[in-house]
């Protein structure tokens, strides 16, 4: 690959759609600063970069907390210029709405909503006085609607969609493309096999028809192709689904 002077951040670099999208993008030749909040687990993403030719650095991070999402893009962006940022935080729980403590709703919101402004904030800073950048934000089919047991988390994707809405009409016509993805499935993690197994039963993981679970991979695919896009044809938000997703 080609090295490029250029960094993505991946805020939210979990093991499967996070390490995804940084692997793609370190096949592209960027730098990629990789952060979770147990960043020791990013070893084994790093290591799998590195062996492939590319640039990575993990660190540990709390999105909820200011100072280390400052720190941690203000140290992507010192390494090569942040030309990328991507905010990847899930947080999703399900509960009845009368046994939604309060702790469970604030938790879910810094996490999901709270991180994404603070993220959106600061990458702008970083990107603004170069006249350039990406700014792009995983959604779910929770940022469009609600359903029983997601009101902690329905709430704060939505809240995230409006960050990005109003991120991208401030600062599109500042030359910093802003998008939103909706992955509208279930995706291949190992935490979604374990919720089908416990609905469905173990033996039916043994036979699941091929494509019925999004491969992390395309979701990083997508986030290259918005990336690459002319600025003409910008994409604000796409929605993903397997061809068979009832929707």
């Amino acid at each position: 690959m080609e090295p490029r002077n250029a960094t993505v951040a991946v805020v939210g670099a979990g093991d499967f759609i996070g390490a995804a999208i940084a692997k793609r993008f370190a096949a592209e030749g960027f730098t990629v600063f990789a952060g979770r909040r147990n960043g020791e687990k990013l070893a084994p993403l790093v290591a799998e970069i590195e062996a492939q030719g590319g640039r990575a650095v993990g660190r540990t991070l709390d999105a909820r907390q200011e100072d280390q999402i400052t720190s941690f893009l203000a140290e992507a962006d010192a390494t090569a210029p942040l030309e990328c940022c991507i905010f990847n935080i899930g947080a999703n729980v399900n509960f009845p709405l009368i046994d939604t403590t309060e702790r469970v709703f604030r938790k879910v919101w810094e996490m999901a909503c709270y991180g994404g402004f603070l993220t959106a904030r600061e990458a702008a800073r970083l990107m603004l006085p170069r006249g350039r950048g990406a700014l792009f934000f995983t959604g779910a089919t929770a940022s469009l609607r609600g359903g029983p047991g997601y009101a902690a988390f329905a709430s704060a994707k939505f809240g995230l969609r409006a960050v990005a809405q109003s991120a991208a009409r401030e600062l599109g016509p500042r030359n910093i493309h802003v998008a939103h993805l909706i992955i509208d499935a279930a995706v291949d993690t190992e935490w979604v096999r374990q919720r089908i197994a416990a609905r469905e039963g173990a033996a039916v993981l043994e036979t699941l028809e091929p494509d019925r679970l999004m491969d992390p991979a395309s979701v990083a695919e997508t986030y290259w192709q918005l990336y690459r896009q002319p600025r003409d044809a910008w994409t604000f938000e796409t929605e993903i689904r397997p061809f068979g997703e009832k929707w």
